[in-house]
């Protein structure tokens, strides 16, 4: 191992990574703001995270520890509180004689070393990791139910209330601080929606992990009111109004990302409920070879978007990937050459290059006349969010044909399904039939979690019912449940997929109005894969469960 640096500063400017007005920036921030300079340059996004890994390696000399494949002992994880652990992000790897080895973002953060020293008894020595590592670390390993108590312990609110609450108790820290934990614990733990639901003798809590909710730590009823209100303050609304359905939206900045978070208060005859949809504005975008499309899939969906013009509908339930689909589409295409614009609701993720828009109903800016709008932008590529009418389903046809490639989604069961649901909002069948490019119908699928995956036998009868499985060799897996996957069994999603392109034979059916299944039936004869074909094939992989596939397929 080589010498390390002495100064960050001067090896950030040799480095060539920043400029010397970006470092001092950072620098003036981190005084201001309390945050070491690291963190400042990941925060602003000024360097990403293996960016900032591979310099602190390389010129710095700090070692990187991958903290997804490390296995941490249970008794070196004493040597740090849990509250320490969360408070600087750091987490106790191995002890060597009187040196204890941690991992964290910025090893030069003097202030946590410092704390880390004089909890262990020990002399330090730091290993860099990525915040998203050592994030997901501190939850397997400490989890964050733990710190419910602590947090609980610090609010004063009395058990007994009228109905309402006051703003300086909604503001009160304690409140404060909970509502922090219950949005960093989703974060941490992938959630994409928080449910927070008044009960008779208790608030539920409950997190929608892979598309399933989960339970999660739950606070005492008696809490219910002003946890509702410091929502409702964090998100600009009247937290005076409780007989109605009210909307909004907040900010989080959480370990340099920046959440977006919507807000839905619902009253119940025991208080109002609220659900909290998380969407991190700068997530990461994954490519089309990440979507989880089958070789034969990618290959067709490629040659769709090598279309100039026509329409490309992707259709599914909410929560089905629509949007990651789309995303990861238009990221395909993005050119300097093309003017690409959106109009979406909401703006999920922010896309480089792209222009993105909102539609606002209440100032009149709706889908129809936003995309009459963009019609006058000069542009190559359209996405629009959803085609949920007769004037936006006739301008988006319009727009097909006369030279621009568009893209929006529907609500169906199948791909087939999307060209006969565009009858019946109205559009000519002629018109469809000679804009649409082709349809992705999609559909996500819970993966067995890695770290406790196992071989199952399942019954034979079963097996031998399902024709995919003839004559292959198949061998089954299940997750057997860990900490890692919160004893479910599956980790993370992958997509599920049947697409088509329009063929002479589909076009003439869909001009002669006939059902969806006469198209599904030349669909399938064209090649096309159905959504059950497609599950099979990733229980086959050994990607996901039988059990899952059916769930999600609906076969009965």
């Amino acid at each position: 191992m080589g010498e390390r640096k002495k100064d960050l500063r001067q090896a950030l400017a040799e480095s060539g990574l920043l400029t010397s007005e970006q470092i001092k920036d950072a620098v003036t921030e981190g005084r201001k703001s309390g945050e070491t300079l690291i963190k400042i340059l990941l925060k602003k996004r000024l360097l990403d995270e293996k960016t900032v890994i591979k310099f602190l390696e390389e010129e710095m000399f700090i070692p990187h520890i991958n903290l997804s494949t490390y296995l941490i002992d249970q008794k070196t994880l004493e040597y740090i509180t849990p509250a320490t652990a969360k408070k600087f992000g750091v987490i106790p790897l191995f002890l060597l004689g009187k040196s204890l080895s941690i991992a964290m973002v910025d090893p030069f953060d003097i202030k946590a070393l410092d704390e880390v020293r004089r909890e262990s008894k020990f002399d330090i020595e730091a290993m860099c990791s990525t915040p998203s590592e050592i994030s997901q670390a501190i939850t397997q390993y400490y989890g964050v139910s733990g710190t419910l108590e602590e947090v609980l312990a610090e609010v004063s609110v009395p058990e007994k209330n009228t109905g309402s609450v006051m703003p300086d108790i909604a503001e009160e820290s304690g409140i404060s601080k909970l509502v922090n934990l219950l949005i960093i614990q989703a974060v941490q733990e992938r959630a994409s929606d928080i449910h927070i639901e008044p009960e008779e003798n208790r608030t539920r809590v409950r997190y929608r992990i892979d598309g399933i909710l989960q339970e999660a730590s739950s606070p005492p009823s008696h809490l219910h009111l002003a946890l509702v209100s410091r929502i409702k303050i964090m998100s600009s609304l009247d937290i005076a109004e409780t007989r109605i359905p009210q909307d909004g939206r907040l900010s989080y900045n959480f370990e340099a990302r920046e959440i977006d978070v919507r807000v839905s208060t619902c009253p119940t005859i025991h208080g109002e409920a609220v659900v909290l949809r998380l969407l991190d504005k700068h997530g990461m975008l994954l490519s089309l070879s990440d979507m989880g499309f089958s070789e034969d899939n990618l290959k067709l969906f490629g040659e769709m978007l090598k279309h100039p013009y026509g329409i490309i509908l992707v259709t599914g339930p909410t929560g089905s990937g629509k949007t990651t689909s789309l995303y990861a589409a238009l990221s395909h295409i993005n050119t300097p050459e093309r003017n690409i614009l959106t109009i979406e609701d909401p703006v999920e993720y922010e896309l480089s290059g792209i222009r993105q828009s909102q539609i606002n109903p209440k100032a009149g800016l709706t889908f129809g006349n936003a995309l009459r709008s963009l019609m006058r932008q000069d542009p190559d590529v359209i996405l629009v969010g959803e085609i949920r009418d007769i004037e936006t389903s006739g301008i988006a046809i319009e727009a097909a044909l006369t030279g621009h490639l568009v893209f929006s989604t529907l609500h169906t069961n199948d791909a087939p399904g999307a060209l006969t649901r565009l009858t019946d909002m109205g559009v000519e069948p002629f018109l469809t039939s000679s804009a649409t490019v082709g349809v992705v119908a999609q559909r996500l699928l819970r993966k067995i979690c890695e770290e406790c995956k196992e071989k199952v036998n399942l019954p034979k009868k079963v097996v031998e019912s399902i024709s995919f499985f003839k004559d292959k060799d198949v061998t089954f897996y299940h997750g057997k449940g860990c900490k890692s996957c919160r004893n479910s069994g599956y980790k993370g999603r992958t997509g599920i997929f049947e697409i088509f392109t329009m063929t002479e034979e589909i076009r003439q059916l869909v001009i002669a109005r006939q059902s969806t299944s006469k198209i599904k039936e030349a669909a399938v004869k064209s090649g096309m894969r159905t959504l059950y074909e497609d599950s099979l094939s990733k229980v086959f992989a050994g990607i996901t469960t039988l059990d899952e596939a059916m769930r999600v397929t609906q076969i009965d």
